[in-house]
């Protein structure tokens, strides 16, 4: 899929790696809708990158406000690209330390965000995608999602966000099968520890302490890392169905 004159649509987009990916995306002559929350940030990073970005103010697990978006999309060119980044996480035990069963809201919500949210809008824009002509390859789009290590790796106290992710990644397979037919395909990024906005709030030792598990490079990973990966995946056609790590050899202790 070529990147060039493409309309991408970034949950997540206006920090972290969906920020990385925005730019990264736009950089390459894309355009893009930040699908987010933060107004504020996602306004800033409109004034840097200019016209070909704008915001939509969007809660993922939300069906009207995601397909809010993607009208906004499809008012900028043709959507070929959906990058879902957006989520959420929680540290609790399966029981406290009282024997108190885990909050069933809170796990309900990382659900509805990390898993559901992942699932709306990857059924919405493959949607739209579907509509569109396809190249000369017979591809109309790609959707790509993010799980994490947790998936695999969950530590104590990740239950509820270990859960969502691992349902991002039990959903590409599928996805990419049920979406063959109209040419969409479907990947999912599992990143590591990754040098977001959260993690820079932790001293320097914290930092040097979360790192020193990952095997090589030694080091928590980048944003733009992450979004080289995404412009890796949207240009390689051959790309479909299957989820990559991406954490410098890293497997996650159990805490």
């Amino acid at each position: 899929m070529e990147i060039q004159g493409a309309v991408a649509l970034v949950t997540g987009g206006a920090s972290g790696l969906g920020e990385a990916t925005v730019r990264r995306l736009v950089g390459q002559g894309a355009k893009a809708v930040i699908v987010d929350m933060q107004a504020e940030k996602a306004e800033a990073l409109i004034a840097d990158l200019g016209d070909s970005v704008t915001f939509a103010h969007t809660d993922v697990s939300n069906p009207e406000q995601v397909d809010g978006a993607i009208e906004m999309a499809a008012a900028m060119g043709t959507l070929r690209i959906a990058v879902n980044c957006a989520g959420i996480g929680w540290a609790s035990r399966t029981i406290n330390r009282d024997g108190s069963a885990h909050d069933l809201d809170v796990y309900r919500k990382v659900i509805e965000v990390n898993t559901i949210g992942t699932f709306n809008v990857l059924s919405r824009a493959a949607g739209a995608m579907s509509q569109t002509e396809p190249n000369e390859d017979g591809e109309r789009g790609v959707v790509i999602n993010t799980a994490s290590v947790a998936a695999f790796d969950g530590q104590i106290g990740q239950i509820a966000y270990s859960t969502s992710k691992a349902g991002v990644v039990g959903l590409t397979l599928p996805a990419a099968r049920d979406l063959a037919p109209v040419g969409v395909r479907v990947c999912t990024i599992a990143p590591g520890l990754m040098d977001t906005p959260m993690l820079a709030l932790l001293p320097d030792d914290q930092r040097a302490a979360l790192a020193k598990d990952v095997v090589f490079p030694k080091r928590l990973g980048s944003p733009d890392e992450y979004a080289k990966l995404v412009e890796a995946i949207v240009t390689n056609p051959y790309l479909n169905g299957e989820t990559f790590r991406l954490d410098g050899a890293l497997r996650m202790p159990p805490k």
